[in-house]
């Protein structure tokens, strides 16, 4: 699937991320990162009981121990979202200087099926493509953990290169800078090495989607492109 994701219905999973599952998880243990999941994103597992937290397509999903409860995104609020998994959307929360503003907490949310599945979709890939590029990254790389941060609703991690920058690698499904999703790679620093034509973004190098789901073997695709970043981040 080649076409973007509508504003709306990606602005309102990126509001139930930050402001449903990433204030939980962080009122209970300080942390806020997600991870893809089965037909969405969630939580990892957290808590005493332990609790995990996600969204299935368009169905906000709590599991705590061996209990499963459900409830649908569509027509709820964010404050009854909130409420379902015991966050509390009148606290104080931040998950960085992006992180979205609540809004509204009382107005009805709307979700299309079709539109989750092609981000759910985007994650899965992602999970897949920084998980396998990793492993073929030497220990002097330090990857971090890839997590989904609920700031920029992005699969993110980041890597070490030669020289002592460092590199951030992830999926994005769109934001302001491009409205369809992109892969990117992002060095900290303002130096931009190796092949000036590489860096085709003012934040480093993207990676749209269009150009992976047309490849013969998308995950590939994926991967070339990260390798040819730390090439090009190395000077290479």
């Amino acid at each position: 699937m080649s076409a973007g994701v509508p504003p709306d219905t990606r602005t309102t999973l990126h509001l139930v991320a930050a402001h449903v599952l990433g204030r939980r998880r962080f009122a209970v243990s300080g942390r806020f990162g997600l991870r893809a999941t089965p037909r969405g994103f969630g939580t990892p597992a957290f808590g005493e009981g332990p609790e995990v937290v996600r969204v299935s397509g368009t169905t906000l999903v709590r599991e705590v121990g061996a209990t499963r409860t459900r409830l649908p995104i569509p027509g709820a609020s964010l404050r009854r979202l909130a409420s379902f998994v015991e966050a509390d959307i009148d606290a104080e929360f931040s998950a960085g200087a992006d992180t979205p503003p609540v809004g509204d907490p009382d107005a009805g949310l709307e979700l299309d099926t079709a539109e989750t599945t092609v981000i759910a979709e985007w994650y899965r890939l992602g999970w897949e493509v920084l998980d396998s590029f990793l492993d073929t990254l030497g220990p002097e790389a330090e990857p971090a953990t890839v997590q989904l941060w609920p700031e920029h609703f992005d699969a993110a991690t980041a890597v070490a290169v030669a020289g002592g920058d460092h590199l951030n690698l992830g999926f994005s499904p769109g934001d302001a800078h491009e409205p369809d999703r992109y892969l990117y790679v992002g060095p900290w620093g303002e130096a931009r090495r190796g092949d000036p034509a590489f860096w085709n973004a003012p934040f480093g190098a993207v990676l749209r989607a269009g150009e992976v789901t047309s490849a013969p073997e998308p995950a590939q695709r994926c991967r070339e492109f990260l390798a040819a970043g730390l090439r090009n981040a190395a000077g290479a």
